[in-house]
């Protein structure tokens, strides 16, 4: 079915610089990306010489939160083959994945929903083929926590601590602000962007707009689109326009 030197990677460790993490509840879940499976994939079986279909894309639930953002759930049916070096079908693998879209309009709920479900479906596909597509994840008997997280984490909390009086009243810290002015006059409410601050976010100014910056943001999106943020795939950057007469 595969040659030697697919059958090589296919059984090597996973790389644990591979390895994201992110919270879900009061658990840490150990994950790696969907463009990182997408890579793996084109190394290990060769550009074009894999494919996937959607077999299913159903919205499953719709709903306001507490801070009424639309909530939606989609599930995803994918097909995932693998041609061999004549072109001819020789593996497929098929899986269900789920995702949520959080966001302030509708529109964007539903896309961040489908295009989550429809990668988690891949990702699992995938996962039939062993650790480097993370089968190995699932072993709930090994820590899957890489140093480069742990760090992470603790260079997070650092930032956080209050250092004097005044640090402690004006919780974000704004390094890279354009403009010259202290936070305290800050042209936004920061403790509405609490919850992401709790995460070892930042908020920055920049021209009118609210930008968040930080460690392992794609992780932590979720709460971004709660606080009404939006993404910009050309900058790879959340942002949001700083509403007229806030505090």
């Amino acid at each position: 079915m595969f040659d030697k030197n697919q059958l090589t990677i296919l059984t090597q460790e996973l790389d644990s610089n591979r390895i994201k993490t992110r919270e879900k509840g009061n658990i840490n879940l150990s994950y790696i990306e969907g463009f990182d499976v997408i890579d793996t994939a084109n190394k290990v079986f060769g550009f074009g010489n894999w494919s996937y279909s959607i077999s299913k894309l159903d919205q499953v639930s719709q709903e306001l939160n507490q801070n009424q953002n639309n909530v939606v759930c989609y599930k995803a049916v994918v097909q995932i083959q693998i041609h061999n070096t004549n072109h001819t079908l020789d593996v497929n693998r098929q899986d269900v994945g789920f995702g949520t879209g959080v966001a302030k309009s509708l529109a964007d709920a539903h896309e961040g929903a489908a295009k989550e479900a429809v990668t988690d479906a891949i990702k699992r596909c995938f996962r039939s083929f062993g650790n480097q597509f993370g089968n190995s994840l699932y072993d709930k008997t090994k820590n899957h926590q890489n140093s480069a997280y742990q760090q992470n984490q603790n260079q997070n909390y650092n930032q956080r601590q209050p250092q004097n009086n005044q640090q402690q009243q004006q919780p974000y810290q704004n390094p890279n602000q354009t403009r010259n002015t202290q936070q305290n006059n800050s042209s936004f409410n920061q403790y509405e962007y609490q919850s992401l601050f709790n995460l070892g976010l930042n908020i920055v100014e920049n021209n009118g707009f609210l930008i968040v910056t930080g460690d392992d943001i794609f992780s932590k999106k979720d709460s971004i689109k709660a606080c009404g943020f939006r993404f910009d795939s050309k900058s790879k950057t959340w942002y949001k326009a700083i509403e007229q007469g806030a505090a």
